[in-house]
Parts: C-alpha cells; sequence; structure tokens
C-alpha cells in the first residue's frame, strides 16, 4: 500500500514541559488551522482527526502547577503521564492498520510515539531521526534538565528508568537501525553516546558535501535493514531558521526547505513508513503561521500531496 492510500490518524499533543521556551503547546492547533486535515484528504489520504493526547485528565484543578521535578530532568512525572497516554493511542492505531501521525509539542513526546510503534511492530523499529540537536543527552549528562534533550537516548534505553520504560520495552530501537539527518548542535555527553552506540549521523555539513538524495539512498538503507519498518521523527528546528522561524530552540545553517521536502518525497517512494511525528512547531515564536503552513506542506509531500 503506497502512503498516499495509508489510513492516518491525526494525533495532536498539546504540550511544551519537556522545552526550556514555552509555546509548542499551541502547536496541534496551528497544524490544524493551517488545514493539516483538508489537505491530507485532497491528497487521497483516509484522514481522521483524534483529538489530543495530555498529560492530564481533563482540566487541572485552579491553582495547580506542573510537577516541576529535578533541576536534572524537569517536569518528569508530567512527562512520564503523558508519553504513556500517548503511547497507549500510537499502538492502538497501529493496531487498527492505521498510521499514526502525531503533532506537537515539544520532542519530549517521541518517547510514547516510538515506543507504541516499537510494541506494534512484527520485528525491530528503525527510527529517522530529523533534528538540528541529538537528543541523546541523560539526567547525568544534560546541560539544562530539558527532556526534550533526552527522548532519542531514553528510546536507546539510556537516562532515567522511568523514561527509558515506557511502554515496558527497553531499549525500544537499537542503535544500528537509528540514524540522525541535519544534526548540527551536540552537547559532548551526546557526542561521547554516538561515539560509544556506533549511531550514524549525517550532519549538515555532510548534505551540503554529497547531497540530500545521496544521503537518503544511505539513510533509507541503514533504517530498513533487518527492520520491519520505520518511524519518521521531524524536528521542525532541522530546518534552516529562515524556512522555520517558530521553532524554540533554532541553529543557523540548517536543512533547507527543498532538501526537506526531496527527502520525504524518497520516503514516500521507499516505502515502509509505519509512523511519524513532526514536534517544535511553537506559534508564539512564528511569522503569521509561517512554520505551521511548511510543516503541513512537509506531512502532505511524505503522504504523496
Amino acid at each position: 500500500m503506497s502512503l498516499r492510500e495509508q489510513a492516518v490518524d491525526v494525533i495532536g499533543v498539546p504540550f511544551d514541559l519537556g522545552a526550556s521556551c514555552r509555546g509548542s503547546r499551541m502547536g496541534p492547533d496551528a497544524f490544524r488551522c493551517a488545514d493539516l486535515l483538508s489537505k491530507l484528504r485532497k491528497a487521497g489520504c483516509d484522514a481522521a482527526d483524534c483529538g489530543d493526547v495530555s498529560a492530564s485528565k481533563g482540566k487541572p484543578a485552579r491553582g495547580s502547577e506542573p510537577e516541576e521535578g529535578s533541576p536534572d530532568a524537569k517536569y518528569l512525572q508530567d512527562i512520564v503521564r503523558l508519553n504513556k497516554r500517548l503511547y497507549r493511542t500510537v499502538f492502538q492505531s497501529r493496531q487498527n492498520h492505521r498510521l499514526p501521525v502525531v503533532i506537537g509539542g515539544d520532542h519530549s513526546l517521541a518517547i510514547g510515539s516510538v515506543a507504541g510503534t516499537a510494541a506494534a511492530a512484527d520485528g525491530p523499529l528503525g527510527v529517522i531521526w530529523f533534528d538540528a540537536h541529538g537528543d541523546l543527552n541523560t539526567y547525568k549528562t544534560t546541560p539544562t534538565g530539558n527532556i526534550h534533550g533526552m527522548s532519542l537516548a531514553a528510546l536507546l534505553g539510556y537516562g532515567h528508568p522511568l523514561l527509558a520504560r515506557i511502554g515496558g520495552l527497553r531499549p525500544k530501537v537499537m542503535p544500528q537501525h537509528v540514524v540522525l539527518i541535519g544534526t548540527r548542535s551536540l552537547d559532548p555527553g551526546e557526542q561521547a553516546l554516538i561515539q560509544e552506540t556506533g549511531i550514524r549521523v549525517f550532519p549538515i555539513r555532510e548534505i551540503d558535501r554529497v547531497g540530500i538524495q545521496d544521503v537518503m539512498n544511505q539513510v533509507l538503507s541503514i533504517v530498513g535493514d533487518g527492520t520491519a519498518g520505520f518511524h519518521l521523527s521531524f524536528d521542525l528546528d532541522g530546518l534552516d531558521p529562515t524556512d522555520a522561524p517558530g521553532v524554540g530552540t533554532p541553529v543557523p545553517h540548517g536543512v533547507r526547505l527543498e532538501e526537506a521536502h526531496l527527502a520525504l518525497r524518497a520516503i514516500r517512494e521507499a516505502g515502509g513508513l509505519l509512523s511519524a511525528d513532526f514536534v517544535e512547531l511553537n506559534p508564539a515564536l512564528d511569522l503569521r503561521n509561517r512554520t505551521a503552513r511548511t510543516g503541513v506542506d512537509l506531512i502532505c509531500t511524505l503522504f504523496g500531496g
């Protein structure tokens, strides 16, 4: 089945406690206001809006505040609760033979989205991590305590056990099945973990040197080798800030928009995509919803629009 014919579940996660810059909790509404659902349907997808997954049941009580956690893992309990609920939602979507597309929200939500897909997959799961950052810190190496910078490490089984054990699997993915694209800002602890695990990284300088098509040929070979399929985790800060200004942690000299569309077309044509998340859209920092529209266009490119 082509991605154009795939039944898609759009799942919103209005959550930003994993990041230091607030505002990405408004991301799902911004994606929807940019006509994500209607454009997916025009592209031929059977797309359903499954609503939002939140960290709390219903509205918080008046005067209640999120649990701050420790300086080395901020809002840990809130993030664990959120990801457990997202894990169940994504798992059920896969069990129903649909393709979950999670719209965020900060990148800490990828722990639940990948965990749900990994639990439902008929074999090992590959992961394409499109991001300016590695998200490979743990509570022992983080310079900020922000858990959106620990999500990939947790999926690999490193870091705080409450994060690493969400969904019951530890690890969710193996290093040989994980690829980072567009990376250009790595902390020392992340660099050490990359060296230890052998994760393949395609930094922006390599994309500039060999071109996005050659990079994607290598990426798809890695995530498809011995796996049941793969998950795409697309952080909008992987794009150049001139193309995606509405993100909380922009890094100069990113992947250009045309290159990103080519990368997503390559994924679409290769087959094997089981789930995706598009994260870190921050409407509070955006320019007339430009980054939201860019994100919608990228998702539609992935599904043949």
